[in-house]
């Protein structure tokens, strides 16, 4: 009986190694399309079939999940959003209860994310987190898909229907944040963050904060909204743009906590009192929102939940098995940056 070719056997005849025939095989963008058609032919020529279960094996015995990284630059790189690192937290639990390991990394480090994980079985699956510009890193998301990639990403839902997102209501929580407002008499309030298709998480809280507006019968003033990443840099400086604009405001609603505390110095700068004459909501309850001063009224974002959903979800694609997107609820923690005392 003759033996069956391998990937080795096609490997050997093409000049290449064995990873680049599997990539071949895969229709793999990563290699050229010259070489991969010279495989696929030698494939077939050699009546070569895919052996899946030992496919699966190969791409599934690490143990291992990447956490990708993809942020707004700062000033600092050694910077993280502290709701990321609550978050790492989470999604690091979650994969330990879940018998894998968890490999960190940032996006800005790599150009080739399928490449320098799943592809090389230093993962088994990826997760991504951030604030970065979205159109930025939409094509490799894409590409990610080419590939059959098992990943998953934390933020607004995708045009795509087949990128996997988990995320929280951000719609909802610019809702509460702006209903909060308000309820407190404040019929003026500014939006620090983009409102852009760059920033889809942002764009949902400034859309929540809109629907707001249009239910209580509160006219909108679309000139009250200033750009700012998620770092109290851009915060101070959207605040300083706003108060130099002179339009007429008595809260803001910002889109993380960083941009509401580099917003609160500046008003502080100026001799704006906090709440007194301008109260503030921020977004995403990160520990140093507590101890703020004033100290910071805010929509919480579960990241236990969060993590557990995210591993339990890529484990999933993993395996084969249907996931869907979701999208969880947000909960307002009122504190004494708002008219309101905290509670």
């Amino acid at each position: 009986m003759a033996l069956k070719s391998t990937s080795i056997d096609i490997a050997y005849r093409a000049g290449v190694s064995q990873s680049t025939v599997s990539r071949a095989l895969r229709n793999s963008p990563l290699v050229n399309l010259e070489t991969r058609e010279r495989i696929q032919a030698i494939a077939k020529e050699l009546n070569y079939k895919v052996d899946k279960n030992a496919s699966n094996l190969r791409t599934q015995n690490s143990k291992t999940l990447a956490l990708l990284l993809c942020e707004d630059p700062t000033n600092d790189d050694s910077l993280i959003n502290p709701f990321f690192l609550s978050m790492l937290g989470s999604i690091t639990r979650a994969t330990a209860q879940q018998g894998y390991d968890l490999l960190v990394s940032f996006q800005q480090l790599s150009s080739d994310w399928h490449g320098d994980y799943e592809d090389s079985n230093k993962a088994d699956g990826i997760i991504l987190l951030g604030y970065g510009d979205y159109l930025d890193y939409e094509a490799k998301l894409e590409k990610l898909l080419e590939q059959n990639t098992h990943f998953v990403i934390w933020g607004a839902e995708h045009n795509n229907q087949s990128v996997l997102s988990i995320g929280c209501d951000n719609f909802q929580g610019g809702l509460i944040a702006t209903e909060h407002l308000l309820s407190q008499g404040r019929t003026r309030p500014a939006f620090l963050g983009d409102s852009s298709s760059h920033s889809p998480e942002f764009r949902d809280r400034y859309l929540g904060h809109s629907r707001a507006m249009k239910q209580a019968g509160v006219p909108l003033n679309k000139k009250c909204q200033f750009s700012a990443i998620s770092t109290e840099a851009s915060g101070f400086e959207a605040a300083n743009k706003l108060l130099d604009s002179g339009l007429a405001f008595d809260s803001i609603f910002a889109a993380s906590d960083l941009i509401a505390i580099g917003a609160i110095r500046a008003l502080k700068e100026q001799g704006i009192s906090v709440p007194q004459q301008v109260s503030i909501v921020g977004y995403d309850d990160i520990p140093v929102a507590s101890f703020a001063n004033p100290p910071l009224t805010t929509i919480k974002q579960n990241t236990k939940l969060a993590g557990e959903i995210l591993v339990d979800s890529v484990l999933k694609l993993i395996r084969g098995e249907a996931v869907k997107a979701q999208l969880i609820p947000t909960r307002l923690i009122v504190r004494e940056s708002t008219t309101a005392t905290g509670g």
